[in-house]
């Protein structure tokens, strides 16, 4: 998820890659096991005096675009850490660059990027592209800071860490996994990003607002789709362009939603006792302190869905592509259960997505079905990593049922 953070001590601005909880995917550039995280330079807003930073060795390229052309092509390409690689052996784990627009400062370093995601509102604030500001809203829980984020990010954590959601999302997950995997036929190609996008996304909205699958989810998932294109699009919201119409698709999202505010705060009215939380609207509609606003909640709502559309089908969709092109990690995996935590597209410190672990709960049983009932052949197809990792061609594949020839 791409971020502006600033710091209150010098004056810097740094720009994150960081691997995304949200639905945005990140801008992701690994190299066996690397990370690599952006951060830009400007001038602070404050105006006392302080000592210019001293910058690390690199280069800004032409004047206005920087190296920004060259990164985005090595973003497009099947090798997109060769930016980063190149001026990593010129200049060393720290350079500064300028990209889309920008004075930029890349860290490769281990420890810097661990510093950065662990450390607190009052040394580093995040801020976004302009589209993504506009179309999250400022009540969103990627935009506010300090004690407000971090209640709020409390309360949906510990909502999904509980054991009742972590129940409810197995018993929909095993349902709807069955229900999709019983319509594939052997004789045409399954696609797997759309698939797990399908079912992810359902299982999410139930959890957030407790949406059922029908007419009302179909509206949702075609308005989100609208809505999502615009995260990384031009900042121009003239009629006809894509964030127009994205902010169109979210205000009437966002008008579903508040119609289930609503009738929940209704309910609540119209009872003396506590009523057990459902979904994450319920927690929040039930916090104490007046701060969570049926704007904020509604906002946060559609921002929460994200990860049903990116995170957690990017992991199930590469977890099979890297399945399919490793024979010895699929025996391993259909022999035993297996965890490999090496990497996983949800943040990290403060910002680290509260639904983490009911992400891997959703991976995991799709896996087992998957591997448990089908043998199958994938397509050749390609990781696209800019301006969301995703496959290039949904990731094909042609299955044979496991129950109609011998094991």
């Amino acid at each position: 998820m791409l971020m502006v953070l600033r710091t209150t001590t010098s004056t810097t601005l740094w720009w994150l890659l960081l691997p995304s909880l949200l639905l945005i995917s990140s801008l992701l550039l690994f190299k066996k096991g690397r990370r690599s995280i952006i951060s830009r330079s400007s001038p602070s807003s404050t105006s006392s005096p302080s000592p210019s930073p001293t910058l690390p060795l690199g280069s800004l390229g032409w004047p206005l675009v920087g190296e920004t052309i060259e990164f985005v092509s090595c973003a497009y390409s099947d090798r997109p850490e060769t930016f980063i690689n190149k001026r990593r052996a010129l200049y060393g784990k720290v350079f500064k660059s300028h990209i889309f627009g920008n004075p930029t400062i890349v860290s490769t370093d281990a420890e810097v990027i661990k510093f950065i995601l662990q450390s607190d509102a009052k040394s580093f604030v995040p801020s976004y592209p302009k589209s993504l500001t506009e179309l999250m809203g400022k009540s969103s829980i990627l935009l506010i800071n300090g004690g407000l984020q971090r209640r709020i990010h409390g309360l949906v954590g510990a909502f999904f860490k509980s054991p009742h959601l972590k129940a409810q999302i197995t018993r929909d997950m095993e349902k709807l996994v069955r229900e999709s995997m019983a319509k594939w036929r052997e004789d045409e190609a399954i696609f797997i990003q759309d698939e797990t996008k399908n079912i992810a996304f359902q299982v999410l909205v139930k959890a957030l607002i407790s949406l059922d699958p029908g007419e009302e989810m179909e509206l949702l998932k075609k308005q989100f789709q609208e809505f999502i294109l615009g995260l990384m699009s031009l900042p121009i919201k003239l009629p006809g362009t894509q964030l127009y119409r994205s902010l169109r698709a979210k205000k009437e999202m966002v008008k579903l939603v508040r119609k289930l505010i609503r009738s929940k705060r209704e309910e609540m009215n119209g009872t003396t006792t506590s009523i057990v939380s459902k979904d994450v609207i319920d927690v929040l509609l039930n916090d104490s302190s007046n701060q969570l606003t049926d704007e904020l909640i509604a906002d946060n709502m559609i921002d929460m869905m994200i990860p049903g559309e990116d995170s957690v089908p990017v992991l199930m969709t590469l977890a099979i592509n890297y399945l399919s092109d490793c024979p010895a990690a699929l025996k391993q995996l259909t022999d035993k259960d297996v965890s490999n935590n090496n990497f996983t597209p949800f943040g990290g410190g403060q910002r680290l997505c509260p639904g983490v672990d009911l992400a891997r709960l959703e991976a995991s049983i799709f896996l087992h079905h998957f591997v448990t009932q089908f043998r199958w052949v994938a397509e050749e197809d390609t990781i696209v990593n800019f301006p969301t990792v995703r496959m290039k061609r949904r990731m094909p594949v042609w299955v044979k049922r496991r129950d109609q020839q011998a094991l």
